[in-house]
């Protein structure tokens, strides 16, 4: 019995863990020079910015949905013509998921370290190729 309970509180406090480091990420959205503002539409018409990293593979760009918190994901998916700012300049993008061989290659040119997997409780990850639909 003693050694559920230990089971159960190290569960619990993984948990918090985990929703504690994602809120964070959530709130205070870190900018690197890697990063890009991704804005994408909700259901009401409303415009919505979100800090992610920017991957670059074959000269292609791709964002990466690393996190459990993905409602810009869902609205990308629903909307997936999407402005992105990067170095100070915003333009125009389709959204395109990306699967197979292509996905692959990316996930492994990016991969994640075990310790990031941790603290984010080891979340299901999505990518996403931007191709540019204007030139600004």
């Amino acid at each position: 019995m003693r050694a559920i309970r230990i089971a159960g509180i190290v569960l619990v406090s993984y948990v918090l863990i985990v929703v504690a480091f994602e809120s964070l990420i959530g709130i205070f959205q870190p900018e690197t020079p890697d990063t890009l503002v991704l804005t994408t539409v909700g259901e009401d018409g409303g415009a919505v910015d979100r800090v992610l990293q920017g991957l670059n593979s074959g000269g292609e760009l791709y964002v990466a949905v690393n996190h459990w918190p993905r409602a810009w994901h869902r609205r990308l998916l629903a909307n997936p013509r999407v402005r992105v700012t990067r170095d100070g300049e915003t333009r125009n993008y389709m959204a395109v998921p990306v699967a197979g061989d292509e996905y692959a290659r990316v996930d492994g040119e990016h991969s994640r370290p075990l310790a990031f997997l941790l603290v984010t409780g080891f979340p299901p990850r999505h990518i996403v190729r931007l191709d540019q639909t204007d030139a600004g």
